[in-house]
């Protein structure tokens, strides 16, 4: 995913020393002007959070997601009026503000007052023999104060879902929207005020990329950014100076492997959708359609055929797809196509900025991508389709993992069982069979990536775990006046080399006999 700091050509984020302008993607006119977050207002933030740390994490589990529940009434309330708002400043279709950004709060929510407790609650794990009389338990605890980093594609759930996630785990959270998107952070701020959370527990900072740094550098003790892998570089560097934690969520090329026995209608359909939803401004987006040869040309006839179908327009009703978020993101779509068409590649729909107003580029469909072309190497972040033929599923599994991105994928076959296999040999963080997408939705499976996608995980019980530190315990009763392994070591050593041959052979009778002896060596020296 890409974060920017900057003004985009027609759109947006037009800074003076301390404001900049939001704007409407479709039209280019005005939304609305934010102020800059300084460096000495983020620490004053963060001190906020700060403050409100200790109260919030003493509050029961059950007390925080029964508050944080309370946010479900005021999207339902509100939720069409949010929508709007979000679709007027990215230019994304009503559906999709509603569907893949105000529902992610109450799938989440709920799924985690169900499996919050299991996942956070102290737990008694096994203990060796080499122990006896002990018993060992894991708990975890939160880390304090969290900065959220979020970017301009999915403006709101990008940002909630950890937000939401840090909170349920007893931190305060301190967020920085993209400067692109500062309306969806709005909405945050107002959605938090309306519900009963302490005040302080979270913060919106608005700013450019000036914030983000400051954020960064602040007194808080874990990181988590969404955006490109520039700048999360950046972002990690600044964090090992301190040092502090990072979750870095970034880019993505995902693969969508056309297998020769795959249901192509369905796989065509699918890959436009993949492709194309929210402009195709995803880091799951599929962005590498790797057909093998045997049913190449029927799938692109298929796909062709889907692609026409799509309607671009402004965000009603009716719309499909929008106009891009970022203005400057046009370039580089534009950019990775026009390379394509020098190298070789079939422009087959689409390829050029259409004149007007708005900060369009039509859905397009590219063939004949070969691995030397930006459009196969660089994430594209837009609405194009890049088919590579492939020899064979052995193929294609090949050039899927030979790439510096690892984010996500998917295997489309009628034999489930082959599926699952192939999908098993992606070298991606999450992997689908006959879908795609849809798992960045699932609150029960963790989402992130490998490779130069970042590390970390959230969603599910690993969503929870990555804003809690870990803590071990080990308790004895204390009953005995001393243990066996405790001065003095007087006449221990030949039975600790008879526990430690026990335990290396595995005769557990042995070991336990030769612990016994030398407990009982400890007892008599306790009593001298």
């Amino acid at each position: 995913m890409t974060i920017a700091a900057g003004a985009g050509k027609k759109k947006r984020s037009g800074s003076t020393a301390r404001t900049f302008v939001n704007t409407n993607p479709v039209t280019g006119d005005e939304i609305a002007t934010f102020q800059i977050t300084t460096p000495d207002e983020v620490n004053a933030a963060v001190a906020r959070a700060r403050a409100a740390s200790a109260a919030w994490k003493n509050t029961p589990l059950e007390r925080r997601l029964q508050i944080l529940a309370e946010m479900k009434a005021v999207i339902a309330r509100n939720g069409e009026s949010y929508a709007r708002r979000i679709s007027e400043e990215t230019g994304k279709p009503l559906v999709d503000s509603l569907m893949t950004e105000l529902m992610s709060v109450p799938i989440f929510i709920d799924y985690y007052i169900k499996h919050a407790d299991r996942v956070l609650r102290r737990r008694r794990v096994r203990t060796p023999i080499l122990f006896p009389g002990k018993s060992s338990h894991i708990e975890h605890f939160p880390m304090g104060v969290i900065g959220v980093i979020s970017p301009w594609n999915f403006p709101f759930q990008l940002a909630m879902v950890p937000v939401l996630s840090a909170l349920i785990a007893g931190n305060t959270v301190v967020l920085k929207p993209s400067e692109v998107t500062p309306v969806s952070g709005e909405i945050i701020r107002e959605i938090f005020a309306a519900i009963s959370i302490p005040v302080g527990a979270v913060q919106v900072i608005q700013g450019d990329g000036s914030t983000g740094a400051a954020l960064v550098e602040a007194d808080v003790d874990k990181i988590f950014f969404t955006g490109s892998v520039a700048t999360g570089r950046r972002v990690m560097a600044a964090a090992a100076a301190k040092p502090i934690p990072v979750e870095l969520e970034l880019g993505g090329k995902d693969a969508m492997i056309i297998c020769a026995d795959a249901n192509l209608k369905r796989a065509a359909k699918a890959a436009v959708w993949g492709g194309l939803v929210n402009c195709g401004q995803m880091c799951v987006s599929v962005e590498r359609i790797l057909v093998v040869d045997e049913v190449h040309d029927e799938f692109v006839r298929l796909l062709a055929a889907e692609v026409d179908k799509v309607r671009q327009g402004a965000p009603d009703e009716h719309a499909d797809i929008g106009p891009m978020i970022f203005g400057r993101q046009v370039e580089v779509v534009d950019a990775h196509v026009r390379d394509a068409r020098e190298r070789g590649a079939v422009i087959l729909s689409g390829g050029e900025i259409p004149d007007g107003p708005g900060q369009y580029y039509p859905p397009t469909l590219v063939t004949g991508v070969t691995a030397e072309m930006d459009i196969y190497r660089e994430e594209t972040f837009g609405p194009v389709l890049p088919v590579v033929r492939c020899r064979d599923e052995a193929h294609a599994i090949e050039l899927a993992n030979d790439h510096q991105y690892g984010l996500n994928g998917s295997v489309w076959t009628r034999d489930i069982s082959r599926g699952m296999a192939l999908a098993s040999q992606i070298e991606a963080g999450q992997v689908s069979v006959n879908d795609l997408v849809a798992s960045v939705g699932n609150p029960a499976i963790p989402f992130g990536g490998v490779k130069n996608s970042g590390f970390g995980r959230y969603h599910g019980a690993e969503g929870l775990l990555s804003f809690s530190h870990t803590r071990s315990l080990m308790v004895d009763r204390g009953f005995l006046p001393t243990e066996p392994f405790w001065f003095p070591y007087a006449q221990k050593y030949p039975h600790m080399v008879g526990a430690f041959r026990g335990l290396l052979r595995n005769n557990m009778p042995k070991a336990l006999a030769s612990l016994i002896r030398l407990q009982r060596i400890s007892l008599r020296a306790a009593k001298d």
